[in-house]
């Protein structure tokens, strides 16, 4: 079976559960290291002769990390295209676990299995805490209403302050997310690449958990450790004076 994939979670999954079957992935997808496909484009912007190209028997995709008319257009040449939507941990392992049959995996990998299993019980944290979760800045952009990564972090004890809001992703002002009196601001390292010296001055005398990007929102085999890598790094910022 010949596939490509338009999302970096997706393609390390489909990598590591049916090897040789990718044949395109996007400039975005860097697991597994030294993946050796064709790359396409990036995810909102994938070049879609090429993918047409290379005659796959299926393209997987995302309904928010890649645009409808991009897909329309690989349908439109033909082409058979699965689309995710994973807003929460258990929709994560559906989804996955849809992908990785339509990809001819002769059974579930061991990290699926061990992924369902650290979620059952993740660490539990001394006590749960409030957070804003910026992803950009310039402008700042946090995390809102109904996102996996949201999901994640609940499940881990930390309740994002943005939950509500009407949008996915607003933008709010730095001086809105201070007012908002969060415990803790959790800072990943994508999509923006917030450090040590890159993020944290924005939110003088609030504790800062630098986390990884890819445990935080990516649905694939970092799953299988997310919730203790995640949970390490919460624990790391101290509780707010």
């Amino acid at each position: 079976m010949r596939i490509v994939s338009l999302v970096p979670s997706l393609t390390e999954a489909v990598a590591s559960a049916v090897p040789g079957a990718l044949v395109g992935a996007t400039d975005w997808c860097t697991r597994p290291a030294g993946l050796d496909v064709t790359r396409v484009g990036g995810t909102k912007n994938p070049r879609v002769d090429e993918i047409v190209g290379l005659a796959p028997d299926l393209v997987v995709a995302n309904e928010e990390e890649n645009r409808e008319p991009d897909l329309a257009a690989l349908r439109a040449a033909g082409l058979d295209v699965l689309v995710t939507e994973v807003r929460d941990v258990p929709q994560a392992f559906r989804e996955l676990a849809r992908v990785l049959r339509a990809c001819g995996a002769p059974a579930p990998p061991a990290w699926l299995t061990g992924a369902r299993a650290a979620w059952t019980a993740p660490p539990s944290p001394p006590a749960r805490r409030t957070a804003v979760v910026p992803i950009w800045r310039r402008p700042w952009m946090v995390l809102g209403r109904d996102t996996f990564a949201g999901d994640v972090l609940a499940r881990l004890g930390v309740d994002q302050l943005y939950a509500g809001h009407p949008e996915r992703y607003p933008r709010v002002p730095v001086a809105d997310l201070l007012a908002a009196g969060p415990d803790l601001v959790v800072l990943p390292d994508e999509p923006y690449l917030f450090t040590a010296d890159d993020g944290p001055e924005a939110f003088p005398g609030l504790p800062c958990a630098l986390v990884s990007g890819r445990h935080l929102t990516w649905y694939g085999p970092s799953l299988a450790e997310a919730p203790q890598v995640l949970g390490e790094a919460l624990r790391a910022a101290p509780p707010r004076m």
